[in-house]
């Protein structure tokens, strides 16, 4: 591990960092990813959410960012979309993507969110409590696989009351 790192909420200025670690790690399909789809909807200027962080070393130098969505689900608020994460090659496996989605959960509880969604490995973000969706309970606006659908529940029994399509409107 780096001697000082700084963990810290992401900025419009710090997209062209992040962007460009995205580039690195994910290659030109990242435009693919479902996470981007949904950002995409937002429109111009929604780039960043309050939850989006990112790690970066006291000299500047991007370790890691998590992009954050606030979504609907079948036309309701109060859920949260969680991704990308990207972790800078050199860095992996530090507990820099680690600390960012533990502490991203703790602000959505914080604001009051109910329900965090993701696509991803389960054997990774099951450390976190995401667990499975039932296929058909929660789509995305793009090619997904239903097995990699998970989430979180912020609030107890909050996923039996969130069904449908993801929105990021």
């Amino acid at each position: 591990m780096l001697s000082k790192v700084l963990s810290r909420p992401a900025t419009p200025e710090d997209i062209p960092l992040i962007s460009a670690l995205h580039d690195r790690v994910f290659g030109p399909g990242r435009f693919a990813r479902t996470a981007y789809r949904v950002r995409e909807q937002k429109g111009t200027g929604a780039e960043i959410s309050r939850f989006c962080r990112l790690a970066a070393s006291d000299d500047n130098r991007l370790i890691a960012a998590l992009r954050m969505s606030e979504i609907s689900i079948g036309g309701k608020k109060g859920a949260i979309l969680l991704g990308p994460l990207v972790v800078a090659p050199e860095y992996a496996g530090q507990g820099y993507g680690r600390a960012l989605v533990t502490e991203v959960i703790e602000a959505a509880k914080a604001a009051g969110l109910k329900l965090m969604v993701l696509v991803g490995d389960e054997p990774y973000y099951g450390r976190f409590g995401f667990k499975p969706v039932a296929p058909g309970t929660i789509t995305f606006p793009g090619p997904v696989n239903p097995q990699r659908i998970l989430a979180l529940e912020l609030e107890s029994g909050a996923l039996a009351s969130f069904s449908g399509q993801i929105s990021g409107r």
